[in-house]
């Protein structure tokens, strides 16, 4: 053997599992991971340090899950989280539930005891779960276990393929301890491949969509979060247009239509004016959406015409409404959608829609004005002037992260995203998602190379689960604006008790002096009356690095109908 060839082997050697998992990472296209070192994760965080990969190191492992995600819906890339064993990886389960009901691509590695404890071998090893993958089968897509070094490439090529593949979601995987650590043979990772699977309409159902459509005279469009998620927002435009269809966007959809549009009922689902003109349309095209309970307004949403339902997920399919079904990307559906109407109404100039007398330019004018009214009645000046003053603090083209809070929900409603992407926790609800997935939207960006600010919105109650990721920011400079809307307690519950009860019950919470606290994390923070969040935030956006603006303010929800009816 010549002295090059005894070194060649001698560096193999050298290398662990944990190489294998971060060259492979790295071929496919990865930047950046994730997560927190663990006792049964060592040897990840061993290989990461001859890695090119950024690592973003959070303070709990739910919050890192929700950075992930965050770093995904910012940059479009595919999110990597490393997580440990046991109490680690069960931590994140919450943040993975969100990014599964969202349908935000994932690669999980979770470490696991050595492959003698697994099963019933061998009993009371740290950490232990007789079988931890089962814990993630209700949150991610699909759960491998890798018991040999030379199968973990594949593996998670094989994953990042589905975790791209619509519908999108976080694919789980994980590996022994010992896998992990054990000096390997395997030659270094080259190159890796994982193409997203095609995923077509079914040209009968097309077909059969366009014969309804062509006939349609009152045809709405529901535009879902599977619409951005599908990039369909080209050929959504371009239907609409065809087909004189007004559109609204329910809160994942928000952005995918343009807000000023003469056809846009904007993404006001929550409003029962807005439900009516959903039930008079004689067919109703829901696109990424279930009619779950906010598009449907709480399951109060009663169509009378028929239903076109196009989804990638074949469980949402008339899951809460008959339809026709057709199981396809969003993007190419509608693309598909898109090229047969211009054949079936081509000479037509549209299908001549036509609302009972009015145009639909005219319904989604009077539609729009009839929300407007039943706000004017409702005596929300501060909460709707509150939110134009963040609005238009806002540069156009921001991304912005909101948690569950009551000025999130009225996000949903109100909140034209223009230029920038507007992301929220309503696929899963949980509280703490907007901070730590902000953080990891703006440090995504910035390892493009972009110099991006985006803007977290949290409650106090909703901060408290993710306040320690402020030595997260800290540490890794994340340009990220923080607004803590302070009002006391868990408001949103305050006012469903409230309503439903006459009085709420242990909604009211202890909380720090938020700018104190950020400020002994060494991040710059103030305090603001409501009427001066936008220079607040002008102020904040303007700093380097992370900022916190606090408000202490007690904003009340819009009532979805007009008082007493």
């Amino acid at each position: 053997m010549t002295h090059q060839t005894a070194e060649h082997s001698t560096a193999v050697a050298l290398r662990n599992g944990g190489d294998l998992v971060v060259e492979t990472l790295a071929a496919l296209g990865a930047r950046t991971v994730f997560g927190i070192p663990g006792q049964h994760a060592l040897g990840l965080f061993d290989a990461l340090s001859r890695s090119p990969l950024h690592f973003v190191s959070s303070r709990v492992e739910n919050n890192a899950a929700f950075a992930a995600d965050g770093y995904s819906r910012a940059t479009g890339e595919v999110g990597v989280l490393f997580l440990s064993t046991g109490p680690g990886a069960l931590t994140a389960l919450a943040g993975l539930q969100e990014a599964n009901a969202t349908g935000v691509p994932m690669i999980v590695v979770a470490s696991q005891i050595p492959l003698e404890g697994l099963g019933a071998r061998r009993k009371g090893m740290l950490h232990q779960l007789d079988d931890q993958k089962a814990s993630a089968a209700n949150v991610t897509k699909s759960q491998r276990l890798i018991q040999h070094a030379s199968g973990i490439p594949s593996a998670i090529q094989d994953a990042w393929t589905e975790a791209v593949s619509s519908p999108q979601g976080p694919v789980w995987l994980e590996i022994p301890q010992n896998v992990l650590l054990d000096k390997i043979m395997v030659p270094r990772v080259e190159d890796a491949l994982a193409e997203p699977f095609d995923n077509p309409p079914r040209v009968e159902l097309i077909r059969e969509a366009v014969s309804w459509l062509s006939a349609a005279q009152r045809p709405v469009i529901v535009a879902g979060g599977g619409t951005r998620r599908g990039k369909a927002e080209p050929w959504l435009l371009s239907i609409a247009e065809k087909l004189n269809a007004p559109v609204v966007c329910s809160p994942g959809g928000n952005g995918a239509f343009p807000w000023d549009h003469e056809l846009s009922l904007q993404a006001w689902v929550e409003d029962r004016h807005v439900t009516e003109v959903l039930e008079d349309a004689d067919v109703l095209i829901v696109v990424g959406s279930s009619l779950g309970e906010v598009t449907s307004n709480y399951f109060t949403l009663t169509p009378r015409g028929r239903i076109i339902q196009i989804d990638a997920e074949p469980r949402v399919l008339e899951s809460n409404r008959p339809a026709l079904g057709i199981r396809a990307d969003a993007g190419q559906a509608l693309r598909a959608l898109d090229s047969a109407l211009n054949d079936a109404l081509s000479g037509a100039g549209g299908n001549g829609a036509h609302w009972h007398a009015k145009t639909p330019q005219e319904l989604v004018k009077e539609t729009l004005a009839k929300v407007q009214a039943r706000l004017d009645e409702q005596d929300l000046g501060l909460e709707r002037t509150f939110m134009a003053d963040i609005r238009s603090a806002v540069p156009d083209d921001m991304q912005t992260f909101w948690d569950m809070t009551i000025a999130a929900y009225w996000g949903w409603s109100c909140w034209d995203a223009r230029e920038g992407e507007f992301h929220s926790a309503q696929g899963a609800g949980g509280l703490g998602y907007g901070y730590p997935a902000a953080i990891g939207g703006a440090l995504g960006l910035q390892f493009q190379g972009k110099a991006d600010r985006v803007l977290a919105v949290s409650g106090d109650g909703s901060s408290m689960y993710s306040i320690a990721e402020l030595a997260t920011a800290r540490q890794h400079n994340a340009p990220v604006t923080w607004l803590i809307v302070d009002d006391g307690g868990y408001g949103i519950l305050r006012e469903y008790m409230v309503d439903a009860f006459g009085k709420a019950t242990h909604t009211e919470l202890a909380r720090p002096d938020f700018v104190k606290l950020a400020e002994s994390f060494g991040v710059p923070a103030r305090r603001v009356a409501p009427a001066d969040v936008g220079d607040a935030l002008k102020a904040a956006f303007a700093g380097d690095g992370p900022n916190v603006v606090v408000v202490d303010t007690l904003l009340k929800m819009f009532g979805p109908t007009h008082l007493g009816i």
